[in-house]
């Protein structure tokens, strides 16, 4: 009678250890939303996703974008992404890794696209994302800068500012400014 007892209450205990697991394995619905956009990424062939903390951690991964033409060809560059729990009613954290001569990208990695900030909808996702940062190397916007020298050099003189962007990514110095080697 007493293995008894001792099969059941270790039967119990197992049960126990399940269902704390299964606790535990239980995604949000912003990692479950965020699974399948991942799963359902199209990106192109310069454009790539990693996960530095590993696949566990799905909320937080890297991308790299290597523009195939424009000011920015032949440049890579690397971008954190940082989900929220609340995802896809709240816009992904994105910042820019590498430090750029870019009018919409400021020198602390801030990155100024509007479907990050005011024009945000769940509807949008994270490969949204990506195809508007690929847009900001192969068409900058000297409109709505964080840089602002570097907004005003594109509009005022497009043949300085390449000159100047390829500068930057050679890990030159522009102004008072050391910018990392990315060609």
């Amino acid at each position: 009678m007493i293995r008894l007892f001792k099969v059941k209450e270790k039967q119990r205990e197992t049960a126990e250890n399940a269902k704390d697991e299964a606790v535990r394995r239980k995604q949000t619905a912003g990692e479950l939303r965020l699974h399948k956009d991942i799963s359902e990424l199209n990106l192109p062939q310069s454009c790539g996703i990693t996960f530095p903390n590993g696949k566990d951690d799905l909320m937080n991964f890297e991308v790299s974008i290597r523009p195939d033409e424009g000011y920015y060809h032949g440049g890579a560059f690397l971008f954190s992404f940082k989900v929220s729990p609340i995802y896809p009613h709240e816009a992904p954290k994105v910042k820019c890794k590498t430090t750029i001569y870019h009018p919409n990208i400021d020198l602390e990695g801030n990155v100024c696209l509007n479907i990050l900030r005011e024009d945000w909808k769940p509807v949008l996702n994270i490969n949204t994302v990506i195809y508007g940062l690929y847009h900001l190397f192969t068409e900058p916007n000297y409109e709505d800068p964080l840089n602002h020298d570097a907004a005003q050099m594109l509009r005022d003189d497009p043949k300085l500012f390449e000159s100047n962007v390829r500068w930057a990514m050679k890990g030159c110095r522009i102004g008072d400014t050391f910018y990392s080697q990315c060609i």
